[in-house]
């Protein structure tokens, strides 16, 4: 049984500055193929295209050559544009562009009501959303007052509530203070490993993507590094290449490397690193 929810096959995508300007191309012949159920993280520098690859992937961008399938649906097709927009849900920088409505659980309620579905039906979504994003004691309060954090919860409450089989994350912790950026990953994370959702996180906190079961790197409209995070990670020079840095756990290992110390690079998670540097003083001692 193939078990890929998103393929693309030589995408191409370009933009046009202004309308007397010729067309840029963005993205140059991508090939990926997405797990049902993974997360994947996608990294890249400002113009590097992983936003616009991104919005292939629920057909807000169609590409000008090429191909994108959304669980076998071909995103070119006007027919399947809005199977695919059920399949695949999306979440973006600013909370408070997807925020519509007054009290939260109205907002979360707005697309299923816009869909059609029944009362019971729409009340069953609302709760079930806001339970998986901790949510729910907050459901009558009015969004403008939340925390940035609380906000990006609330939208994405809003894509779950459409039950989804992917969600699309471009940047969703660029607007907040660290705290909230724990709050929303640690959601993201929830949503994946206890929902079975696939998560795709664009962003450029390398922190964030430590524990995905896959991370893409990509640079100037193209994939040029594919692999698990302690695979990436591990590769320092490679990332600073092209203007990205490894975590600072990674980091940290990798300058004790160059004095001449022999300590891995994939502890990624800090109490990993802690112990290592931790064996190390032992050792030393």
């Amino acid at each position: 049984m193939d078990d890929t929810i998103i393929r693309t096959e030589n995408l191409h995508h370009s933009y046009a500055a202004s309308e007397d300007e010729l067309e840029i191309e963005v993205l140059h012949g991508i090939d990926l193929h997405v797990k049902q159920g993974s997360f994947v993280g996608i990294l890249g520098h400002n113009g590097s295209g992983k936003s616009t690859l991104a919005k292939h992937f629920n057909a807000v961008l169609l590409p000008d050559v090429g191909k994108v399938w959304v669980s076998g649906m071909d995103t070119s097709s006007e027919e399947n544009t809005l199977d695919i927009r059920r399949t695949v849900g999306m979440v973006f920088q600013n909370p408070d562009n997807q925020i519509v409505a007054n009290v939260v659980e109205e907002d979360v309620a707005f697309a299923p009501e816009n869909l059609g579905y029944p009362t019971e039906e729409i009340r069953k979504r609302v709760d079930d959303a806001l339970k998986a994003v901790d949510m729910y004691d907050m459901r009558t309060h009015a969004p403008h007052l939340l925390s940035g954090g609380q906000k990006q919860r609330i939208a994405i409450a809003g894509v779950i509530a459409m039950r989804p089989r992917c969600i699309v994350l471009d940047e969703p912790t660029a607007m907040l203070d660290p705290y909230g950026r724990r709050e929303v990953i640690e959601t993201i994370r929830v949503l994946n490993k206890v929902f079975g959702i696939t998560v795709i996180l664009i962003t450029h906190h390398m922190g964030e993507v430590t524990r995905a079961d896959r991370v893409i790197v990509m640079d100037e409209g193209r994939v040029y590094m594919d692999g698990t995070p302690a695979e990436i990670f591990s590769q320092v020079e490679k990332l600073r290449s092209v203007h990205l840095d490894a975590p600072p756990t990674v980091a940290l290992l990798y300058e004790l490397r160059k004095e001449g110390l022999n300590v891995p690079l994939d502890a990624l998670e800090p109490e990993d690193c802690a112990a290592v540097i931790g064996a190390l003083i032992k050792h030393k001692a």
